[in-house]
């Protein structure tokens, strides 16, 4: 069977982190979001797979290449054009990425499933697409029961008793909803769905497409099911994703390395002595990281692979990657640090090479500047926050 990945958004709401990494590859805990999806459609029978692909997409193809290593066959769409001399991506949203493909030559002969490429889910595709066949569905969204209070920060599917669409809403109050069933961005088409899309522009799964199809009164459907969704849309939600590997709430993903304390994970060759610095799990440490004596890091915080952190430095219910260095002293409370990048739990940002403040938190590939104790102090206290 065939099936789709969403790939070609720019990912503007999870910056600082997709100005390098595009969303697919953004890691839960060193493995990429879209792997997840793949391993999904495989163990539900679909092997072939296309991804369009636009912003970043070279690192995209590059670490998925054509999908020998993961059991399926990978081909990409590309959405864009070399503009004096360079690659620009220009996604043709959802929609227009489908028929982009199937004008090119027609790859959707069957039922197939469309998926973002920024959730985790660990949804029962067999049964979800043997609804859809018995409803004789074109199109079916598969919706997910929130309660009530969280409706607001959804687009809600509204139906009849037999599960026809009658309308949407984009994020209404709790008072307005009609629904408590959301939109989580998996869809189960038939290749005439396709008629629907023009050719050659930019056209929205969710903003286009759907509205046209209830105009029209065309079988249109969504299957409620109750399984497990992590939306990736916000740095806010990656946040609570990684804290949601690390304490179980989420249970399709393993925490990776070796269990050298109750709840502390390592990779490996990690630099440690463990009776001189002060560790409580959840935690994960990546391979390849110095913690040097008198450090703490308290869970659920992961600290990626190749990093430093420095004497007296605190990780509280923290995410750092890569390659980052954290001065002496540096208290992270509720934040990501992701390369010259630090972001608290709101989505707020702070550049912190563009605030000199280069020698709180570095590159550890970079030689460590000197630093101002009383200086750093301050600004440690008042810039980042973390005394709150």
């Amino acid at each position: 069977m065939k099936a789709m990945i969403l790939a070609a958004g720019k990912g503007t709401r999870v910056r600082p982190i997709t100005y390098t990494i595009p969303k697919p590859l953004i890691p839960i805990l060193q493995k990429p979001v879209m792997e997840f999806l793949l391993e999904l459609l495989r163990q539900h029978g679909f092997e072939q797979v296309v991804v369009n692909v636009s912003h970043l997409a070279h690192e995209i193809e590059g670490y998925f290449r054509d999908g020998q290593r993961f059991g399926v066959e990978i081909t990409y769409s590309f959405e864009g054009r070399i503009i004096d001399g360079q690659l620009v991506g220009e996604a043709l949203g959802s929609a227009g990425g489908m028929r982009k493909i199937q004008d090119f030559y027609p790859f959707f002969d069957d039922t197939f499933v469309v998926l973002c490429g920024d959730a985790l889910i660990d949804l029962d595709l067999s049964a979800a697409v043997k609804w859809h066949k018995e409803k004789g569905s074109v199109a079916t969204i598969v919706t997910k029961p929130v309660p009530r209070e969280r409706v607001s920060s959804y687009g809600v599917v509204v139906t009849d008793e037999s599960g026809r669409i009658k309308t949407f809403q984009e994020k209404p109050s709790v008072e307005e909803a009609l629904s408590t069933n959301i939109n989580t961005g998996i869809y189960i088409f038939e290749p005439e769905v396709l008629d629907y899309i023009p050719s050659g522009q930019e056209y929205d799964i969710g903003g286009d497409l759907f509205p046209k199809l209830v105009e029209m009164d065309a079988p249109f459907y969504a299957v409620s099911m109750d399984f497990q969704w992590v939306d990736i849309g916000k740095v806010p939600d990656y946040w609570h994703a990684v804290r949601g590997v690390l304490t179980g709430d989420i249970k399709n993903v393993s925490i990776p390395g070796k269990q050298v304390a109750p709840g502390v994970y390592t990779g490996l060759n990690v630099a440690v002595n463990w009776d001189k610095v002060d560790v409580k799990g959840p935690v994960y440490i990546g391979g390849m990281t110095h913690i040097e004596d008198g450090a703490k890091i308290i869970g659920p915080s992961m600290i990626g692979p190749n990093c430093w952190i420095c004497k007296g430095a605190t990780v509280d219910n923290s995410v750092i990657f890569e390659y980052s260095r954290l001065g002496a002293g540096v208290r992270l409370v509720d934040k990501l640090v992701f390369g010259r990048y630090c972001v608290d739990k709101t989505g707020a940002t702070i550049d912190v090479q563009a605030a000199a403040l280069d020698w709180l938190i570095t590159d550890t590939r970079q030689t460590p500047p000197s630093q101002d104790p009383e200086e750093k102090q301050a600004i440690d206290e008042i810039l980042l926050g973390q005394n709150g």
